[in-house]
């Protein structure tokens, strides 16, 4: 199905982002601000951002890169992650971003996953700020003669005037490399390509209704994040809509300054993936709530992870007191493969998850409305229709469409679809067809409006029943003394069927107690037995960049038995 929404006004007739740098060199009249990790701010108009972006694509070309080379990103500071992506970018040269480590937690995974990609990418340079030479020094020697260059110190350098010019830019071109999250396999390139970034950053302007003069952003998204990256970098860029940038480490550290920066900037767009929602609840008392005033914003969106209906029920009601307005909360729906935005929800319409009888969607794989209170359902969040010019459809193992309300694999067509996989053309084989990207998510449509219940691969299948892990992740995280979000449910090999097993973390309590109590939970909720509860030490888990939990990954640990059964931090 195609739903037509209004073109965002005065689109740019350019064909690739290096030509939308070069318009925006006479717009000083917005640009970014960037809040330090002190607290101060540092505004860069439009203008000012690219003509230093079209000085550092020479300075690229300068070192020895060439168009279509690699280069890797790991810039911690937002300001020099946007400066170096769009320098990249202006060249031709294909930036791929990369997570900072957050710590010294999981580090040799980070590293493992560092490494991985580099070498995926093929990358020709890598960036990165001279305090972190020494502790990434794996990194370094990841692809034989990557140079490995100090942002600041490299861009510092003046420009001669012989410095080599870009070389033209067409619209089939890779813009960059965005890698999967790595939640269910190892991460992957995408090839973003120019025509594909345009495409869904103004597909995401006519969704989200924005205007110049009247809309302004506040995101503390990490920007090697496609949510980060394309929604709240490239799409204002294209949209010149200012957009205040948080620090993800602040907003980790003190939940509540996100909205405080809403509030204190009139912020009218904001977006957070669930868990966001969650903390900024948890983490702002009614006192504090009453001291904002969110009555400027219009758009809450809710993505990159599943939605929970009372995540966002909650956050809607919480902050209500702040002056929220009923409608605000938008589900969303996207991937990297499609550059970012598929779906979005109706603005302005209070949420109404749509409840279905449980029993026709474990067993048929069907969405039937539930119609007596008394019997037992499942209840899921809209996400929404496609994006104007896009195709949504749900098919079958096949690839034959199904009816609404039957349960299959999401394909999303049109111009938003990435080029593919890099250097994996098997894997590209698979997931982008000629129907279409397979989204490897499970879901169905109802009147037009997509629902997606979960990833294909991850699904339980127990005694002939499907079961959505992420459904018995929420019912056992509202068993007190876990940590929410960090619950793990996935399948063993069993003597007649497959078993389930729960890996969570252990934030409180007795350890057997707390796990009698959640397999107590799972089996009177979702009348599902489960075979073994393990709880481990917080921080236990491994998680993908973006922090979330890696199913695949906790199993095969979990298989290979170097998972340890722990006790909660004191601090935790």
């Amino acid at each position: 199905m195609v739903f037509p929404q209004s073109p965002p006004r005065e689109r740019a007739t350019a064909s690739t982002f290096a030509e939308i740098l070069a318009e925006n060199l006479g717009h000083p009249d917005g640009g970014c601000t960037f809040v330090q990790e002190d607290g101060h701010e540092h505004f860069v108009s439009w203008s000012e951002l690219s003509r230093e972006a079209l000085r550092r694509g020479r300075q690229l070309l300068r070192s020895g890169l060439r168009k279509g080379d690699r280069v890797a990103l790991v810039v911690p500071g937002q300001q020099e992650f946007v400066l170096a992506f769009l320098g990249a970018v202006s060249a031709g040269v294909v930036p791929v971003p990369m997570s900072p480590p957050m710590g010294l937690g999981k580090f040799e995974a980070y590293c493992e996953d560092a490494v991985h990609i580099l070498r995926a990418a093929g990358a020709r340079a890598l960036l990165m700020p001279r305090n972190l030479a020494g502790l990434l020094n794996p990194l370094r020697h990841a692809v034989d003669g990557m140079q490995v260059l100090d942002p600041e110190e490299f861009f510092a350098e003046p420009l001669p005037g012989n410095a080599p010019q870009p070389e033209e830019i067409l619209p089939e071109d890779v813009m960059f490399l965005q890698f999967t999250s790595g939640s269910t396999a190892a991460p992957k390139g995408v090839r973003v390509t120019h025509a594909s970034v345009l495409a869904n950053c103004a597909a995401i302007i006519g969704a989200l209704r924005l205007e110049r003069g009247r809309d302004r952003g506040v995101s503390w998204l990490p920007m090697y994040h496609d949510m980060g990256l394309v929604g709240f970098v490239l799409a204002p860029l294209l949209a010149r809509c200012p957009v205040t940038f948080l620090p993800t480490l602040r907003f980790a550290l003190s939940p509540r300054l996100w909205l405080e920066t809403v509030s204190r900037h009139r912020a009218t767009v904001t977006f957070a993936p669930n868990f966001g929602l969650a903390l900024a609840v948890k983490h702002t008392p009614a006192d504090e709530v009453r001291r904002l005033d969110l009555s400027c914003l219009r758009v809450v969106g809710c993505g990159a992870e599943p939605n929970h209906p009372e995540t966002l029920r909650s956050f809607a009601t919480h902050f209500a007191a702040a002056g929220l307005r009923p409608g605000t909360v938008v589900p969303c729906y996207g991937m990297a493969e499609a550059t970012l935005a598929i779906s979005f929800g109706e603005i302005g319409v209070p949420l109404e998850p749509d409840v279905i009888q449980k029993e026709p969607y474990h067993t048929r794989g069907l969405a039937r409305p539930a119609s007596a209170a008394a019997e037992e359902q499942v209840a899921f969040v809209p996400c929404g229709r496609p994006v104007a010019g896009h195709r949504v459809l749900v098919v079958d193992d096949d690839g034959n469409p199904l009816p609404e309300r039957h349960i299959g694999e999401v394909v999303f067509q049109g111009p938003s679809v990435a080029a593919g996989y890099h250097g994996d053309a098997e894997a590209t084989r698979r997931s982008f067809t000629p129907r279409g990207l397979r989204t490897g998510d499970c879901g169905y449509l109802a009147d037009g409006v997509l629902y997606v219940t979960g990833r294909k691969k991850d699904l339980l299948i127990v005694n002939g029943r499907n079961h959505d892990p992420q459904t018995v992740e929420w019912t056992a995280a509202e068993v007190p003394g876990l940590r929410k979000g960090n619950v793990v449910a996935f399948t063993r090999p069993g003597r007649a069927t497959e078993e389930v097993v729960i890996v969570a973390e252990l934030r409180s309590g007795d350890a057997a107690a707390v796990a009698r109590r959640v397999r107590s939970r799972i089996q009177t909720k979702l009348s599902l037995p489960v075979a073994e509860v393990l709880l481990v030490a917080p921080g236990e888990l491994p998680k993908t960049s973006s922090g979330k939990v890696r199913r695949s990954k906790t199993r095969q640990h979990y298989l290979r038995g170097v998972l340890h059964r722990g006790a909660p931090s004191p601090t935790s």
